[in-house]
């Protein structure tokens, strides 16, 4: 009818629009890998390479207690894992200078980061940070096998299981599930026989780590890895005096990468995606207006 009054449909039409438009404003702006909480009561390790001694148990108690299986040499007897892979989580590594003079020993495993690259970086959240112990974990019911993860990772750590049906991530948890839930320690922690590798709290260990440095300023190498690198690990080096944390092989960041990389998300989704979407929305709320009308 002509005489009928519009305003009902007016105020439906503007209803819609509005709904729609703080629905887009709400959006999800970005997967964040950083984490406000009690960081300091993170579990953590600290490695001090001038105790290590190159025995190898820590690799041998990882393998064991994760049920991976050995590497083999040539002689078909002997694990001879050379690096980080999907049979292998942790690692004793051998630097030595080009001329000779100098040498230490490194592990290598997951440096479970303050803002993990992988867990940003993961679509489906199946690399997560555990809120409580800050322990960067795979989940493999959430898993889609993108590996991502790995290569976000600044340090190289996620492997993939590229032999099997089923694959799945390979990387150090911390025995999160294992030796950590019956013992309160790592495997590799508890095996080692010079205690070059320690376990506890963040805090604690990270005190430790400086207090060595002060107090022996000839043996070490004047800074503490992970303390700030990458934005900061639960994974701590000391380095012999002489030899950088770049001469291990440990990458010079001072910035998370997820940190980078996140900042650049969230700017893109604040200032560009919610006007493009809330104006397209509405475009097509009120075309839809016009048919009906």
């Amino acid at each position: 009818m002509k005489g009928k009054p519009k305003n009902p449909e007016r105020r439906k039409f503007l209803k819609k629009g509005a709904a729609i438009a703080v629905g887009a404003a709400l959006l999800p702006k970005s997967l964040n890998a950083s984490y406000k909480g009690p960081i300091d009561e993170w579990y953590a390790m600290l490695y001090d390479a001038t105790k290590c001694i190159g025995c190898k148990s820590c690799t041998v108690a990882c393998k064991r207690v994760n049920h991976l299986p050995p590497e083999l040499g040539r002689d078909g007897i002997h694990d001879m894992a050379i690096d980080l892979s999907a049979r292998t989580k942790t690692i004793i590594k051998l630097y030595k200078s080009k001329d000779g003079s100098k040498s230490s020993f490194v592990k290598r495993q997951c440096m479970h980061c303050v803002h993990p690259a992988c867990v940003s970086a993961c679509p489906v959240s199946a690399m997560q940070k555990d809120k409580k112990t800050g322990i960067v974990f795979w989940d493999r019911n959430r898993c889609i096998g993108c590996r991502y993860c790995m290569v976000s990772c600044p340090f190289e750590i996620p492997k993939f299981e590229w032999d099997k049906a089923i694959p799945h991530i390979v990387k150090c948890d911390m025995c999160k599930d294992t030796y950590l839930k019956e013992k309160g320690t790592t495997a590799c922690a508890d095996v080692c026989p010079t205690g070059a590798i320690i376990f506890g709290k963040r805090y604690e260990l990270l005190y430790e780590a400086k207090k060595r440095v002060k107090k022996y300023p000839q043996r070490y190498y004047p800074r503490v890895y992970g303390e700030k690198d990458a934005g900061g690990t639960s994974v701590f080096y000391l380095a012999p005096k002489g030899i950088s944390f770049q001469d291990l092989g440990f990458p010079k960041l001072k910035e998370s990468p997820a940190r980078i990389s996140e900042t650049i998300q969230h700017g893109i989704y604040e200032i560009v995606v919610p006007p493009f979407l809330t104006v397209g929305a509405l475009y097509l709320v009120l075309k839809r207006s016009e048919k009906e009308e």
